[in-house]
């Protein structure tokens, strides 16, 4: 996060005074980075010409009047910030355009939960976001304190191939970041698998065997991360569940999340366990991509 040079915050025209703005000024207060805000402006569109005239200037001045007093504010309070309505197509296609224009190291959101129904026939917007932007993205979904609360990063140490040790790394390394921000604590979950009494090899049939070879490896993932006993949590079983689990035990303020997606892939698609756990965890969503998933977006939204 100290790294971070400017950040895009989207504004919901019906809540100005957005959790999102609220994370984005800790951050920024700490880092002195510059805030841009942004308000996706998809227009409606009335059958008369009139109307549509009419709205758009009602719309514009409306939205053009809340960004300019957000900015306002914000220079008052003494910090560095710029702001504009904008929209290609869908919600998700416009943050990414002015993320990439902007160079915006971050773009901080808040979440609102799709009803189950649209969510069975539509894929969320949200996990859009999460899947194609080429830069980090923090879902707010809470108003609690980051201040002397927890931090919970979940990694996955069964992988240790080059691309999830740099994973690692990030997660890591943006949770000790965060943690020194606001002066909390850094836990780490490390799900392993359960038994599977079909697996060839014996080794992953029985639980015991499963947890000692996990927590070898979880040994020298603490030895090179600095991470101690008492701030590691192995537990066996679904991530999509032990994630929320551990978060909710802990009280976590903030879950950061990786993935890692192979190069080739149309799209380069997010792990969806990151997507399960929005909805269900209590506590803020950081979500951070690997380089290789960063290029491969980033050549596709060259690409067009």
């Amino acid at each position: 996060m100290q790294a971070i040079r400017s950040i895009l915050v989207v504004i919901e025209p019906d809540h100005p005074d957005s959790l999102a703005l609220k994370r984005a000024r800790l951050i920024a207060g700490v880092t002195q980075a510059h805030l841009h805000l942004l308000i996706c402006d998809r227009k409606n569109h009335p059958h008369s010409a009139l109307l549509v005239e009419l709205k758009r200037r009602l719309h514009d001045e409306g939205y053009s009047a809340l960004l300019v007093e957000l900015k306002r504010r914000l220079h008052d309070e003494g910090y560095s910030a710029t702001a504009e309505q904008a929209w290609n197509e869908t919600q998700h296609k416009t943050i990414i355009q002015v993320q990439q224009a902007e160079g915006c190291g971050v773009v901080i959101k808040q979440h609102f939960p799709d009803n189950p129904l649209k969510k069975a026939l539509l894929t969320p917007e949200d996990w859009k976001l999460l899947r194609q932007c080429p830069s980090p993205v923090l879902m707010v979904k809470t108003d609690r304190s980051w201040v002397n609360g927890v931090i919970l990063a979940a990694v996955d140490v069964g992988n240790a191939d080059g691309e999830h040790r740099a994973l690692h790394f990030d997660i890591i390394d943006r949770g000790y970041d965060i943690a020194a921000l606001a002066k909390a604590e850094l836990h780490v979950i490390a799900a392993h698998p359960s038994p599977m009494l079909s697996a060839a090899d014996p080794v992953f049939q029985l639980k015991e065997t499963i947890e000692a070879r996990y927590r070898e490896q979880c040994q020298a993932f603490q030895t090179e991360f600095e991470v101690d006993d008492d701030h590691l949590h192995i537990a066996g079983g679904p991530a999509d569940f032990l994630i929320p689990f551990t978060a909710r035990q802990l009280g976590a303020s903030v879950t950061i999340i990786g993935t890692v997606a192979r190069s080739g892939i149309s799209g380069a698609l997010i792990g969806n366990t990151a997507e399960v756990v929005l909805d269900s965890l209590e506590s803020d969503v950081l979500v951070l991509k690997t380089e290789e998933i960063v290029r491969h977006l980033e050549e596709l939204w060259v690409k067009g």
